[in-house]
């Protein structure tokens, strides 16, 4: 059986997503560990580091280390944590707007 050029191209596009992805949780791991860690209240870098997060949380281990963050957050400014937990919804929930 033949396979179909295309589906071996989409595999192979599948293969580099999931390293990028794990690149980026090799990446932020360290950050978000030691932001938690220290109990760091630097609004600008919990904030760069949730907005660049968010571009990986399709993939669980990121969306992992993007919850912690938002918990962590919560305490020091609701309403900022508020607005990244909208902006994942928005982006991310497949649910959100269906009823």
């Amino acid at each position: 059986m033949r396979v179909d050029p295309h589906v071996n191209s989409i595999a192979q596009l599948a293969a580099e997503i999931d390293v990028i992805h794990q690149q980026a949780v090799n990446e932020y791991t360290p950050l978000v560990e030691g932001i938690l860690r220290t109990r760091s209240q630097d609004t600008r870098q919990i904030d760069q580091t949730l907005d660049d997060l968010l571009s990986f949380c399709c993939f669980e281990p990121a969306l992992d280390l993007y919850r912690r963050l938002c918990r962590h957050y919560w305490d020091i400014d609701p309403v900022a944590t508020a607005s990244h937990v909208y902006a994942y919804r928005t982006t991310w929930d497949a649910d959100e707007g269906r009823h």
